[in-house]
């Protein structure tokens, strides 16, 4: 039988090629997001054994409902990637873009995870996908909630890690943690270097989740980003 996967947030960017690349390897995808519109078009593209569920992680209680009836429909879940996230904007005031960035990324993946890892329990088995971020790994003045919201989801996901040698059923926790990747995101944005392809980094990300790592940035080289990163002393962090 087919592997059942359920994307979180696949309307665009990674997610969205994510959700095309675990299709053309076979699997039963499930792609939600908050854009229907966009939803719909990447249904229609890619036909058979492909699901969608409008969602808006930051309706918790409603998100839940949404998963659970998303998982009635595919038959069951085996896989779930949350990868439903924002980065901060200068749209909207310093305060709003925090508590917005916190709601998403923190409040609203957490309660998918923690729901999702209850029903893996209870089947059995299951793996459990978080996206974090290169940018886990140090603090920045001008994205300080983002930057922190993904240094939440690494400890986050590593204490499900924790939680889930201590079950009884066969649960798999991935931190997947890109670099720069071409995306909505960062199309604005100037002096990016290593930018990686959506496709490419699709391609890496679903290796690492049928590898069931625990951790894998993507791609690859930021693990020497990651490196220098931790070298840095904190004193001139602070100066930057």
């Amino acid at each position: 039988m087919p592997k059942k996967i359920a994307i979180i947030g696949a309307t665009s960017g990674i997610g969205r090629a994510l959700a095309v690349e675990m299709h053309g390897r076979g699997y039963i995808v499930g792609a939600t997001g908050r854009r229907e519109q966009r939803l719909q078009k990447l249904q229609k593209e890619q036909g058979k054994d492909f699901y969608i569920q409008p969602m808006d992680v930051t309706e918790y209680d409603q998100a839940i409902q949404q998963l659970n009836q998303f998982i009635q429909q595919l038959g069951g879940l085996d896989i779930i990637v949350l990868n439903a996230g924002i980065s901060t904007s200068g749209e909207v005031s310093m305060r709003e873009t925090d508590l917005k960035v916190i709601a998403v990324n923190i409040t609203g993946l957490a309660n998918l995870a923690a729901h999702s890892f209850s029903y893996f329990e209870e089947k059995g088995h299951g793996h459990i996908v978080g996206v974090s971020s290169v940018a886990s790994q140090f603090a920045w003045g001008k994205s300080a909630s983002y930057n922190a919201s993904k240094a939440f989801v690494n400890r986050y996901l590593q204490g499900y890690r924790q939680k889930a040698n201590h079950s009884a059923a066969a649960i798999s926790v991935t931190n997947l943690m890109p670099g720069y990747v071409q995306s909505e995101m960062t199309k604005h944005k100037k002096g990016l270097f290593w930018v990686a392809s959506a496709s490419k980094a699709a391609q890496q990300m679903a290796d690492a989740i049928e590898s069931k790592k625990s951790r894998a940035y993507i791609t690859r080289r930021w693990r020497l980003i990651a490196w220098l990163i931790k070298l840095t002393p904190q004193w001139l962090w602070n100066r930057m």
